[in-house]
């Protein structure tokens, strides 16, 4: 769908910090809103949703398991 979002999860990106998620997070809610930058009168909901997608993907890699990995080893700035 974005093909400008990287994969985040190891061994593909075995260092992910904090700005690789929101940057991932930012992409997706601009291409499912349609906007780069939203209006000053939906910058609002649209800084809300890259929050809450940026959340979702923190949840998803903490909680993957990754065969071959004892530990997942996850950067937060």
């Amino acid at each position: 769908m974005c093909r400008s979002i990287k994969t985040l999860r190891p061994p593909t990106t075995p260092e992910v910090t904090d700005e690789d998620i929101r940057a991932a997070a930012l992409q997706y809610v601009r291409k499912v809103s349609g906007f780069r930058a939203p209006a000053a009168h939906n910058r609002e909901v649209f800084d809300q949703a890259v929050d809450a997608v940026a959340a979702a993907t923190q949840e998803l890699l903490d909680g993957l398991q990754i065969r071959g990995s004892l530990a997942r080893r996850h950067t937060h700035s």
